[in-house]
């Protein structure tokens, strides 16, 4: 399972998630999270953190957050894998919609992308998940309905019941 960060797992804010006290779990999440951990789903976590280029935060302001998460998430996640560019400073295939951290989490645990699935609420989320033939879930208040979408939620709760049904 690779899931986005910002706007699946947690809010999202126009002037990015760093510190604590804006990091705020999306409602349903640990329940979700630990479903799909029962179902026996590897949680990959694979997000863009530009505002680490941009000097707007620190790779550990970024490292806090995704403790949290994981304290009040049980330790369900399995791994982080971040791309710290913003593509004005410079160019990077690990920043999404390039597939590079999809392609290192399928290294490390040996997935096979076909039987996986990708949740996210942008479309640069699913294009590369679906370069790889791995199904795709948007969630959200969808203001740019992607194409890429296999299907559309409203949150991860809803996401995980469609996966358990297909």
């Amino acid at each position: 399972m690779f899931l986005d960060r910002d706007g699946v797992l947690n809010e999202d804010r126009p002037d990015y998630v760093y510190q604590l006290d804006h990091f705020k779990i999306m409602a349903g999440v640990p329940l979700a999270l630990q479903q799909l951990k029962d179902a026996g789903f590897l949680l990959l976590v694979v997000t863009n953190q530009a505002g680490i280029s941009k000097g707007i935060y620190t790779q550990q302001d970024m490292e806090k957050c995704h403790r949290y998460l994981q304290e009040q998430c049980g330790g369900l996640i399995d791994h982080f894998y971040f791309s710290p560019y913003h593509p004005t400073i410079s160019e990077s295939l690990g920043r999404k919609p390039g597939s590079l951290l999809f392609e290192k989490g399928i290294a490390r645990y040996n997935i096979d992308p076909t039987t996986s699935w990708m949740i996210g609420d942008r479309e640069r989320d699913l294009i590369p998940a679906r370069l790889l033939g791995t199904r795709t879930i948007q969630i959200g208040a969808i203001e740019e309905k992607s194409e890429q979408a296999d299907y559309s939620a409203a949150n991860l709760i809803t996401a995980a019941q469609i996966i358990f049904t297909h």
